[in-house]
């Protein structure tokens, strides 16, 4: 790629060069991510909503075919600096680790990323203090997230290069996520949620299924039948805010201890003191984002990584088997 490039006069440069022959029949948006890899894709593409990118003399749309040859002029600003977040000496259960990738078993109970109540203590604060390069990665290379009190395993970028195909990987559903969880009611099979979720019109911390809102997919099977409950495995191919616990509460199944979508705390007729605590006690969302499979993003390699059961969801499985054992269950 030949190029050429000049100062803005704000702090921005324009950039102007010719998109090579070996990008024709890619998309425009993944081409421009590949040829000016100081930028993150979404930032490119909010670029070429606003006409700061212009291809041809035009303003295309970011899914624009390539053909090869075009002329490109791009006004290029630098990416907007992170926020201030300080290491902090948190212990880490690290699965994997490489020059381009850590993947993280995150407890329940720990934040993903600073906010409003949650200053420090976090998973960013934590990578900050185990790889200080990180504060060159946007979100020290968190990709995804979970929720607090959803454990289980997290991919980190410890590159730009490795941030940028990770979250595009993410974007065209490449990562495989599967959760397991426990859920109120016997499930009779499984089957798939196909149900948009936005933001609730009244209670702003909460998601809610709504028609018009961003398309989410969860597609669920059984792992076990209990009494009263059902073990499940889950699989996303969308990434919203709280998606398995919306879409299991709108099926009427939502998860054991979710102190948001959850209901009223139910023991079965006849359950022992121990199923009885095991499900009083257990105060956060039955959910384990138990598998993660991916493509490295440098080598290409296929990937895979498994974490066991956390001990309370673990002890929360076994009082459940025993309870079902005793009432004639398998």
């Amino acid at each position: 790629m030949v190029s050429a490039s000049r100062n803005a006069g704000d702090g921005a440069r324009v950039e102007t060069f010719s998109i090579p022959e070996s990008y024709r029949g890619q998309r425009l948006d993944k081409a421009l991510a590949d040829l000016l890899p100081d930028y993150s894709r979404s930032r490119l593409q909010a670029w070429l909503r606003d006409g700061l990118i212009r291809v041809d003399d035009a303003v295309p749309a970011p899914r624009t075919t390539v053909r090869g040859g075009e002329r490109v002029s791009a006004r290029l600003a630098p990416e907007p600096a992170e926020p201030d977040v300080a290491p902090e000496p948190i212990a880490l259960d690290i699965v994997h680790e490489d020059p381009d990738l850590f993947v993280i078993d995150k407890p329940a109970g720990l934040v993903v990323h600073p906010g409003a109540g949650n200053a420090g203590g976090t998973l960013q604060n934590a990578l900050l203090h185990r790889d200080p390069g990180l504060a060159a990665v946007p979100r020290a290379g968190i990709v995804h997230r979970l929720d607090k009190d959803t454990s289980g395993l997290l991919v980190i970028a410890r590159t730009l290069r490795a941030h940028k195909r990770l979250v595009a990987a993410l974007a065209e559903r490449e990562i495989e996520r599967e959760y397991e969880a426990v859920v109120y009611g016997v499930l009779t099979a499984g089957g798939t949620v196909d149900a948009p979720i936005g933001r609730h019109p009244v209670d702003r911390k909460r998601m809610d299924v709504r028609e018009g809102a961003r398309e989410a997919v969860t597609h669920y099977r059984v792992l076990r039948r209990f009494r009263a409950h059902t073990h499940v495995k889950l699989k996303l191919e969308s990434g919203r805010t709280h998606q398995i616990r919306v879409h299991m509460r709108h099926i009427r199944h939502p998860l054991v201890g979710d102190p948001v979508y959850g209901r009223r705390l139910a023991i079965p007729v006849g359950a022992d003191d121990s199923l009885a605590n095991s499900l009083r006690d257990f105060r956060r969302q039955a959910l384990h984002a138990r598998r993660l499979a991916l493509a490295h993003p440098v080598s290409g390699e296929w990937l895979e990584w498994r974490a066991p059961a956390p001990d309370d969801l673990a002890a929360l499985l076994a009082a459940l088997t025993d309870d079902a054992r005793r009432h004639g269950g398998d």
